[in-house]
């Protein structure tokens, strides 16, 4: 009885899940006075700048941490 109420509530929010998501991109719009477009496209050059710079990041520390490793 527990995981029929459960897997009712979970079809429940699956089924408003991009009511919600369309909601939460508008209002994010409208507080950053942009047109959702826009928010959109600045997200996903946020997101690639972030990716990049842990990449180099990570490709640093490896350089770094693999010359401090001396092999015999």
């Amino acid at each position: 009885m527990l995981m029929l109420s459960f897997f009712r509530a979970l079809g429940f929010v699956a089924a408003r899940l991009p009511w919600m998501l369309n909601l939460a991109t508008r209002v994010a719009a409208r507080l950053l006075n942009m047109p959702e477009p826009m928010l959109h496209h600045a997200g996903a050059f946020v997101f690639a700048q972030v990716q990049a710079v842990e990449t180099s990041v990570g490709e640093r520390l490896r350089r770094c941490l693999g010359r401090g490793v001396r092999r015999r």
